[in-house]
């Protein structure tokens, strides 16, 4: 079988309080990357990368006194299962433009440094924990992206980009450490 043509729903049934066991469900299965069918019903592509987070959103939500049922679905025909499949891409694809908005962020935040010359470990090593952040999430985001949203392809070059501003935005900030003043020459 294909992939995209097998996939695992899940029904989620929660007490109404307190709220925090609804959003502690909701932020797990939103980060596992499941599509929101409707209040409740989540489903993601069987496959192996999502097992985790959707026994992580199970977990949580017996233990919040709840119950979640887990089906394994498939389109009734090929428009169907093309139709689910679509709609998977395109919360991908939404989760791809925010990453490359905030590498934008963080290319304008390097900017404004370099324009300002604070050039200090401290600001170099809070860039560093960004890019590191950026990292983490696009490895996230495609590991989810089963289907190859088309903005992929640009997060990734954008990715590396942002990895050699933050390199020369280094180099700049070790220049100007060992950059010996006028007067003590």
């Amino acid at each position: 079988m294909e992939p995209g043509s097998r996939w695992l729903v899940l029904v989620i049934k929660l007490p109404a309080e307190p709220s925090r066991h609804r959003v502690a469900v909701w932020r797990e299965l939103r980060k596992a990357g499941a599509l929101s069918l409707g209040q409740g019903v989540w489903a993601v592509p069987d496959v192996p990368v999502f097992a985790a987070g959707v026994d992580r959103a199970v977990a949580l939500t017996e233990q919040a006194g709840g119950q979640a049922v887990s089906l394994n679905a498939a389109g009734r025909s090929t428009e169907d299962a093309a139709r689910f499949q679509a709609m998977f891409t395109a919360a991908r694809s939404a989760d791809w433009a925010e990453f490359l908005a905030d590498c934008g962020k963080f290319e304008q935040e390097l900017a404004k440094e370099i324009r300002i010359a604070k050039f200090t470990l401290a600001e170099l090593e809070e860039e560093e924990q960004s890019l590191e952040r950026l990292r983490r999430w696009h490895r996230d985001l495609t590991a989810r992206d089963v289907f190859g949203a088309p903005e992929a392809a640009e997060a990734g070059r954008r990715l590396k980009q942002c990895a050699a501003a933050c390199e020369d935005y280094a180099e700049r900030v070790f220049a100007a450490l060992h950059q010996t003043p006028e007067s003590d020459r």
